[in-house]
């Protein structure tokens, strides 16, 4: 088990959207709270704020975002292991990525508070950022 973690949820709901893999990246996609792009030869994934996203772009709503307050190691091991492991056994779907300092967890807001109960029975923290 990973040591005791903060996690920071953040306030709002965010949206996975799904776009051409050669279309541009759009300027809705950028958010100073959160968000993250991913381009592979298939598509060009988004993660942004639900309010940004346009009802005419391919996506999935309703997710809420816990952020591991970092920064972490780079040699940390069992970090990510350990916040899956806890959520999967609260039967809790999880979109999970990194950044250079933390790791990301996105679940639904219907999940939130089994995701939250199943991090803190691991002595993790979970603190709402308004």
């Amino acid at each position: 088990m990973a040591d005791a973690l903060t996690l920071d949820l953040l306030e709002g709901e965010w949206s996975i959207a799904r776009l051409p893999a050669a279309e541009p990246v759009p300027d809705w996609a950028w958010s100073e709270v959160f968000s993250s792009v991913s381009r592979t030869s298939d598509e060009l994934s988004i993660i942004a704020p639900s309010p940004q996203v346009p009802g005419n772009v391919k996506s999935e709503g309703g997710f809420r975002v816990l952020a591991v307050r970092g920064p972490l190691a780079f040699d940390a091991k069992g970090i990510l292991s350990d916040l899956a492991g806890a959520i999967a056994a609260a039967d809790v779907a999880l979109l999970a990525l990194s950044t250079f300092d933390s790791d990301i967890l996105l679940v639904r807001q219907q999940d939130l508070a089994a995701a939250a109960a199943a991090l803190e029975s691991r002595s993790h923290h979970v603190v709402q950022i308004i």
